[in-house]
């Protein structure tokens, strides 16, 4: 019984050091923000997406791990107004591009993390969009209670082919690159 006593002491320590040593924290979806850049053969679009809910990990100050879906239902783009930028909007959501209706969110789970400097870290993430999941990487950048990255996205891995040179012949100005640009804020 005194062994038994002992084990349940012993396990309730490291369980509790496991809960102070790994912290999760929230992200704040209202503060937080993601910018889009999408780049073609005469000019670009950008706008913004929202996230629907995310936490990093944190042992000590050391990021472990983290973990956000995105409302792809939020897409639009900002540097249009009016009527054009309704149509840039809906086009975007169709299922040429990202299909909202039928894949309204987007995730990205942290895979692996590597310290690449202080408060620099090479992330190895999954991301899902359209339900198809693969790995990107990027580096991020933590500083107090924000973390900063940018990185890009081939689009075609993700069936997203619309207007892409890779897919298509003869598109001339209508060819719209397969990268687009994500920039990331995380408040938490």
């Amino acid at each position: 019984m005194k062994n038994l006593k002992t084990i349940a002491i012993a396990l309730f320590v490291v369980a509790a050091g496991l809960s102070v040593n790994a912290q999760t924290k929230k992200i704040d979806v209202k503060a937080s923000t993601i910018k889009w850049v999408g780049k073609k053969v005469t000019g670009e679009h950008s706008g913004t997406v929202n996230f629907k809910e995310g936490a990093v990990v944190f042992k000590g100050k050391k990021l472990t791990g983290g973990s956000f879906t995105v409302d792809m239902t939020s897409l639009t783009a900002t540097d249009l107004t009016g009527e054009y930028q309704g149509k840039l909007n809906g086009h975007l959501k169709a299922d040429d591009f990202f299909g909202t209706d039928k894949f309204p969110t987007a995730k990205l789970v942290f895979k692996t993390i590597g310290a690449k400097s202080t408060d620099v870290y090479t992330v190895t993430a999954d991301l899902t969009i359209k339900g198809i999941t693969k790995p990107v990487t990027f580096d991020i950048t933590v500083a107090g209670n924000t973390a900063t990255t940018a990185f890009k996205v081939d689009r075609t891995k993700y069936d997203i082919k619309y207007n892409s040179g890779n897919f298509f012949e003869n598109l001339g100005d209508k060819t719209i690159n397969d990268d687009f640009e994500l920039t990331v804020a995380l408040k938490f």
